[in-house]
């Protein structure tokens, strides 16, 4: 059925889409719901701004696209996906034109067509009766809608726009700008305050800036760099752990964009010449995200590197971060022991906040106390006292334990551990019948007994305290929509012990290819490394045995390595091995 029949079938009557009923209540209707997923939805939901649709596909209680199937049967209106081909706009009508793009990205909407006076548009929400009748005024036509899936929409609209044309646009005004304003280039020495003030606070930088961090969400960034050099400005996301290059500002915005920022933040947009470090927080597209942001000092200015922590819930199911079936049950049964001591390990942004969180969502209870000391607080956790470490003011890692131990704590969360009175505090909490969990940085698990032990615990302590520890990595994941099988060389055969026949390799498509760096990639999961504390163990570990033998021990008794994990998942053509082979050390 071609595109134009399939809107042509029936016609589309607007009275039906004035129903009272909620979407709820029609998903209930078509069995997609039960009433108990419901409530706990609306729960979920409440002191929220997100719709009832996007809670429920957060909670995996149903998926976008029986959301929009649905809505399409109880609503007499067709239905059409991004893999149908039925989400490509006619060319030459003017559409860009009647729905302009910020409409568009706003409301989710994407005009497909235009007969006479009548524009059919595709949309996620057609009972935003409020967006409809908006367009209808702007484009001066009435609205027939389509209903499809927000992923289908959000590429449709990517490919229709393109992808970053609004923030190009802004960065192209931005050189325009600069040559008719006379903007300094002589870095931010030349700028009075007052005009530095006035300059961040002008609609093009204001524009700009919310523009850059709309682009990095809209990308998957987890961070976003602007960095001043001698006679540029370069701005990089960090996508799936890579860095990729972005279209940039002209180099004489960098003192206005940073002091936007600094604004943001509160801080201190008159001192240039310390490190900062700030927070702020955003609402955008239903989602509440916090951004974190530090800046130095450079010969050509200040740099600033924005941290993107997006709350979804989503992120912090302990079953969704890439665990395998033993693992976690093991994971699992640690975590509702009523004491001992769990070291998460790896190095800087290897996903140990994330597994930690997902921790602490899943055993909180209102029958738990839950104290955790961070520096940052990443996510807050309802139900959960989280304390921001200060240590210009004394209130370190170690002072905050010793505060939790009168705060009549079950559980204690520390973000790192590292020196010897906070692991000596850890220690002492779990030997007092306190579950503590924390982090180190190590390259696999055994190695975090003899960090402990270098830097002074008792072996005989250890022994008896430890529980369990986790080493994780992030891989990139292969995209499911172009990944492309091959069969590997019998040398790679050999080295890596692989029987399978194929294997599949990163292509690169318009749906993962956000830059060269990121190509035939989308999205990343966790590798682990589980060493539960069994007997044998802990007997190693009161009598100083060598990690190595520890390792063995454990592998010996079914644990799975980092390599062995993400080998298996090369396997089941979840990603590559050149990529395994980029992250993880092969084992000798």
């Amino acid at each position: 059925m071609t595109q134009t029949s399939l809107f042509e079938a029936e016609e589309i009557n607007m009275s039906v889409l004035k129903t009272t009923q909620k979407i709820g209540d029609l998903l209930i209707k078509a069995g997609v719901l039960s009433k108990e997923q419901l409530d706990k939805a609306l729960e979920v939901q409440r002191g929220t701004t997100k719709r009832i649709g996007e809670i429920l596909v957060e909670l995996g209680l149903a998926t976008e696209l029986e959301i929009a199937s649905a809505l399409s049967k109880q609503l007499g209106i067709p239905f059409a996906s991004g893999a149908s081909g039925l989400l490509n706009p006619k060319e030459d009508e003017g559409l860009e034109q009647l729905v302009p793009e910020e409409f568009a990205r706003t409301h989710l909407i994407l005009p497909l067509s235009k007969t006479l006076h009548s524009l059919t548009i595709a949309c996620v929400n057609p009972l935003d009766l409020i967006a409809i009748d908006n367009l209808s005024r702007i484009s001066r036509c009435e609205i027939n809608p389509v209903v499809t899936t927000k992923v289908d929409v959000e590429r449709a609209i990517d490919k229709f726009y393109g992808h970053d044309s609004m923030l190009r646009e802004a960065v192209g005004h931005s050189y325009e700008l600069a040559q008719e304003e006379g903007f300094t280039t002589d870095g931010d020495q030349s700028l009075d305050l007052g005009r530095l003030k006035e300059a961040a606070e002008e609609a093009p930088v204001i524009r700009l800036v919310d523009l850059i961090l709309r682009q990095a969400i809209k990308d998957r960034a987890s961070d976003i760099h602007i960095e001043p050099f001698k006679d540029r400005i370069s701005l990089r996301y960090r996508v799936d752990g890579a860095l990729c290059e972005v279209t940039s500002p002209a180099k004489s915005f960098n003192a206005a964009i940073v002091s936007r920022i600094k604004i943001l933040c509160k801080m201190d947009i008159a001192e240039k010449r310390l490190p900062q470090d700030g927070a702020f927080m955003m609402t955008m597209e239903g989602r509440s995200i916090d951004f974190r942001v530090n800046s130095v000092p450079t010969i050509y200015g200040e740099k600033v590197v924005i941290r993107i922590l997006d709350k979804s819930p989503a992120l912090l199911d302990l079953s969704r971060l890439g665990f395998d079936e033993r693992s976690l049950t093991v994971f699992r049964e640690a975590i509702h022991d009523p004491y001992g001591l769990i070291l998460i390990t790896g190095p800087t942004g290897s996903g140990k906040s994330t597994t930690l969180y997902a921790v602490l969502n899943e055993i909180n209870a209102p029958s738990k106390n839950i104290l955790t000391i961070e520096d940052p607080v990443e996510y807050r956790l309802s139900g959960v006292n989280q304390i921001q470490a200060k240590t210009d003011i004394g209130l370190s890692f170690a002072a905050g334990l010793r505060a939790f131990m009168r705060q009549d704590p079950d559980i204690i969360m520390v973000g790192e551990t590292r020196d010897k009175e906070t692991a000596e505090i850890c220690i002492r909490a779990s030997l007092t019948g306190h579950l503590v969990f924390t982090t180190l940085h190590t390259n696999d698990a055994p190695s975090a007994v003899t960090r402990l032990v270098d830097i002074g615990i008792a072996p005989y302590l250890l022994s008896s305290t430890l529980r369990l520890v986790v080493a994780q990595r992030l891989l990139r994941k292969l995209c499911d929509h172009c990944k492309e099988a091959y069969e590997p060389i019998d040398p790679l055969r050999k080295q890596f012990g692989i029987m399978e026949e194929l294997l599949y390799r990163p292509k690169g498509c318009d749906q993962c290819a956000s830059s060269s760096a990121n190509k035939g990639y989308r999205g990343r999961i966790g590798v682990y490394e589980v060493m539960p504390i069994t007997r044998e163990i802990r007997d190693g570990i009161a009598k100083g045995v060598a990690p190595h033998t520890l390792k063995d021990l454990s592998v010996a008794s079914g644990m799975s390595t980092l390599w062995s994990d993400g080998l298996r998942k090369v396997r089941l053509g979840i990603t590559s091995l050149e990529e395994l082979e980029g992250v993880v050390l092969l084992e000798a």
